[in-house]
């Protein structure tokens, strides 16, 4: 299966709003395990910057999910690659089901995480992991995991407090105009 958009867009955007705003010559880029186009589960097409095999070293990694990770947590050159990444990043995150790409690789390995709903489940049973639900987001040292989809962007915001100040985090939030509002709200 293929990544999920808005588990890489979301934080993207809050990463690109937070460069835009500071001016800083922050490097966003995308890495897949080859340069061919990557076709996401929605159907949109990107082309990676980097394969696994030339990509630099992140300073915030930021591991997106997809409906089933199980291609990518059999991926050992993947998963090689994130492990290393992990380690020399100052920040490791993961949303949604990237959850189990960093269990895998090792980085979350018996450390409290989330991840969707739908998979909390399935990690639970792996038993790799203290996998928490009903969390937005789970901090654990320089690990970041954000439940499923939407939830990135809050982590992202987090993030953002960390590194910049939390009134920048605001500032960013004020230019995406990010206010969560769903028409539709869970029942209580």
């Amino acid at each position: 299966m293929a990544v999920v958009e808005l588990d890489f867009l979301g934080p993207q955007g809050v990463l690109f709003a937070s460069k835009f705003l500071n001016q800083q010559d922050d490097c966003l880029y995308t890495v897949a395990s080859s340069k061919e186009p990557v076709t996401c589960l929605g159907g949109l097409r990107i082309i990676p910057d980097y394969d696994l095999a030339d990509a630099p070293l992140p300073d915030i990694l930021v591991v997106p999910g997809t409906a089933d990770p199980t291609p990518q947590t059999d991926n050992r050159q993947l998963l090689d690659w994130v492990n290393k990444a992990a380690e020399h990043s100052a920040w490791a995150t993961a949303v949604c089901t990237g959850t189990a790409i960093l269990i895998a690789a090792g980085p979350a390995r018996g450390r409290s995480v989330t991840t969707h709903w739908d998979s909390i489940d399935t990690l639970r049973e792996q038993n790799q992991a203290i996998v928490l639900d009903g969390k937005r987001y789970v901090v654990g040292g320089k690990l970041v995991t954000s439940a499923g989809v939407c939830a990135g962007i809050d982590m992202a915001l987090w993030l953002v407090g960390q590194l910049r100040g939390p009134e920048h985090a605001r500032e960013v939030q004020r230019l995406l105009e990010y206010y969560p509002e769903p028409p539709y709200k869970a029942e209580s």
